[in-house]
């Protein structure tokens, strides 16, 4: 593997003279430990965000001193209520003391708080001596949808928020260590993976490569979730129909615990914020009857990557099942881009669901790590 960024000690800039470019309020701290066994300690993040994302059995590194950031932008909606701030847009910037010359930037997955990635991706790359930034994608929650005023523009949001850190972590970078990153990448999982594949579509000036973990597929026409949750819905417990829909042949022992929680939820969530109008129940949504075009083409795909991307998918995801989403982006991208899938056999979704199914699941994060370490080399 080819080594291109080197460990260099100390920091140039006295933690209370770093600035947040466009930040409306920002709170620095010096810390002793930037992964979660210190933070968690400190109140710098919070183990809710990330619970369930990974298995019991992850081992991560600890120890790695630095400064913190926490803050948000502006922004009139009020759903992350983290700190006592109540004000969504919140971030988290983490400059480790012997830094490598990198950044890595996330949005999180599902509709989680900026400390979501904490566990996942934050601990693991702070000890390769990245410097990290994190966002809540502008709206938290379960009631996400109802930021925006048009439909479509809540999940928009997710898209500018991750660009705005991007160049203000960019900025706090070069302010800490007297020059601009050598590699920035960005990473993430489910819809933070999502962010990861239109960032490097319509924002690849900014990033030198991305790892996408299973990101949420949004066409105009074609497949996404909103037509074929319902018909997974509508067919369940046959198992032929919920086949049909595009779940996997070996996952059946996963179905009712995805449509107990998952499904149904995320459906109604999603349908909310893309076509509000409708009234039905989740089952009898018909996407190709509603055609909720224009909300859909603010947030859709194309393929279209300009820098470096590597995609991971587990085989039996039970709440996007990979033969209609990264199977389907995938040849969206085509063979003539600068593209690397990696379909993980026995991966799910949700990595904790290993410890209750050790014997037929396999976690994705260690996939993660390769992959990312693997585009380190590729990019290099």
């Amino acid at each position: 593997m080819i080594v291109a960024l080197t460990l260099v000690a100390g920091l140039l800039t006295a933690p209370h003279q770093l600035t947040v470019p466009g930040a409306e309020r920002q709170v620095v701290a010096s810390l002793a430990d930037l992964t979660t066994a210190g933070t968690t300690q400190t109140g710098h993040t919070d183990p809710a965000d990330w619970a369930g994302l990974h298995s019991a059995a992850t081992v991560n590194p600890t120890g790695v001193p630095g400064i913190q950031i926490d803050g948000y932008f502006p922004d009139t909606s009020t759903t992350n209520a983290t700190h006592g701030w109540n004000h969504d847009s919140q971030f988290v910037i983490r400059l480790p003391k012997k830094w490598n010359g990198g950044l890595v930037v996330s949005g999180t997955p599902g509709n989680r708080e900026q400390y979501a990635n904490d566990y996942t991706i934050s601990d693991w790359v702070l000890a390769k001596g990245y410097a990290f930034a994190s966002t809540d994608k502008g709206n938290v929650g379960a009631a996400f949808y109802e930021d925006g005023r048009r439909p479509g523009d809540a999940i928009a949001e997710w898209n500018d928020r991750v660009t705005q850190l991007t160049v203000a972590a960019k900025a706090v970078v070069r302010q800490q260590y007297g020059k601009q990153p050598k590699r920035t990448f960005v990473a993430g999982i489910s819809n933070g993976g999502y962010l990861v594949r239109w960032q490097l579509e319509n924002r690849g000036w900014l990033y030198d490569g991305g790892v996408d973990w299973e990101g949420t597929l949004w066409r105009v026409k074609g497949d996404n979730l909103l037509n074929f949750l319902p018909p997974a819905l509508k067919a369940y417990p046959d198992e032929a129909g919920v086949r049909a829909a595009g779940f996997a042949a070996g996952s059946e022992f996963l179905w009712p615990f995805h449509r107990q929680y998952y499904w149904e939820l995320t459906q109604q969530l999603y349908q909310k914020e893309l076509d509000p109008s409708y009234q039905g129940a989740p089952a009898d949504y018909d996407y190709d009857a509603r055609k909720p075009y224009a909300a859909v083409a603010k947030i859709a795909l194309t393929g279209r990557i300009t820098k470096p991307l590597i995609t991971l998918h587990g085989t039996l995801d039970t709440l996007l099942p990979i033969s209609r989403d990264s199977d389907v982006y995938a040849k969206m991208v085509g063979p003539h881009r600068p593209f690397r899938y990696y379909r993980v056999e026995g991966g799910n979704h949700l990595d904790s669901l290993v410890d209750a199914y050790p014997d037929r699941l396999k976690p994705i994060l260690p996939v993660f790590r390769n992959a990312f370490e693997e585009l380190e080399g590729w990019v290099s």
